[in-house]
């Protein structure tokens, strides 16, 4: 009997999760008002800009986050300079990992100088609806408002130096410039999100 509802609980689990989206997919749960740092209460569809719409899954604690950190900073204000609306989500639930609350997160946006908002999705529902399981993880939406570009920021986490792809400062160049991505899709590394 226990086994049966261990095994209930995982199914209801699973299942309040979307599937991932897929290239060419619209961004769901875009007017889901989440907190940013600044203490405004903003949504996906806020921030949207002209050229598109980068939205990132992150937090403060994840070993992968705080390798990928310096860079994501750098991408996403620079992502705004040319047009495009940026927003960071962070998932997970304080009460599972204090570093994660929403006073390290001003903290942090503070010390890396996020030009863009950083939000709490306070009840996990944002990155359930877009199926999101990492931290780190990427979706770039275009100007049209379909996903782009989805899974890990560049393909070397832990040594800047060694980056050979840079997936989603390409993804970026593409789309301002109206061409298509050429790397759509990688694998998101990063920190299972741990859920509310």
């Amino acid at each position: 009997m226990k086994r049966i509802l261990v095994l209930a609980a995982v199914v209801g689990w699973v299942a309040g999760i979307a599937s991932a989206l897929e290239l060419g997919d619209v961004a769901p749960a875009t007017t889901v008002k989440m907190k940013d740092v600044s203490g405004r209460m903003l949504s996906i569809a806020d921030v949207r800009g002209e050229k598109g719409t980068l939205v990132i899954f992150s937090c403060n604690a994840c070993p992968w986050v705080k390798a990928w950190e310096t860079r994501l900073a750098e991408l996403g204000n620079r992502a705004q300079e040319m047009g495009f609306g940026v927003i960071v989500i962070n998932p997970n639930d304080p009460a599972k990992v204090a570093e994660d609350s929403y006073e390290v997160m001003q903290q942090r946006a503070k010390e890396r100088g996020f030009a863009f908002p950083y939000v709490v999705d306070d009840t996990s529902g944002v990155a359930k609806a877009f199926g999101a399981t990492r931290t780190p993880e990427v979706f770039l939406f275009d100007g049209a408002g379909t996903l782009v570009y989805h899974g890990a920021i560049d393909d070397n986490a832990r040594e800047p130096e060694k980056v050979t792809k840079r997936y989603l400062a390409d993804a970026l160049q593409a789309v301002a410039q109206g061409q298509k991505v050429a790397i759509a899709e990688t694998k998101a590394l990063g920190c299972t999100i741990k859920w509310r």
